[in-house]
């Protein structure tokens, strides 16, 4: 017969009852930290706070801060959850991360990007199509000119 550990007594398992040695806590992963960043692009786009997505959830917003950092995981039930209110599939937290030039790998790196997401959200409230041909053109028009300044530094003026 077996002697009876204090864990055992305490949570009430009969003698003899073998227990698991305690568990160091499980380390994030880059993938954790993937469904992070795709959770916190999506929930820009859709233009909610940490704290509205934490609440609909059922999470305190430092918890979405720290799943957006990758510091704590998502649970699957809770993720089903997270995607069903930002309306895509659990897949998109996951989709072709291997791949870097995937189009999808794309449209995440630009809503990361500085500024994106309220340009898209103020490009969309746009209702006159040929203003929004205008937009594109000016913001297409930006960019060739960002481009050549560096790419040929000669082009630049001083004032």
């Amino acid at each position: 017969m077996t002697k009876m550990t204090d864990l055992q007594h305490k949570v009430g398992l009969p003698s003899g009852t073998e227990t698991a040695p305690p568990s160091m806590p499980k380390q994030t992963t880059d993938v954790d930290r993937l469904v992070g960043l795709r959770i916190t692009a999506l929930r820009k786009a859709r233009g909610l706070s940490q704290t509205a997505l934490g609440n609909a959830v059922g999470v305190t917003f430092q918890q979405v801060q720290k799943y957006e950092k990758g510091q704590n995981r998502v649970g699957a039930g809770r993720l089903r959850e997270i995607a069903r209110l930002l309306e895509v599939p659990v897949s998109a937290f996951f989709e072709d991360s291997n791949n870097p030039d995937s189009p999808q790998e794309d449209v995440f790196g630009f809503l990361n990007a500085q500024g994106a997401v309220e340009l898209l959200r103020a490009y969309t409230q746009i209702q006159d199509d040929q203003m929004r041909r205008d937009v594109l053109a000016l913001v297409r028009s930006a960019a060739r000119l960002a481009h050549l300044r560096l790419t040929t530094p000669e082009l630049v003026t001083h004032n």
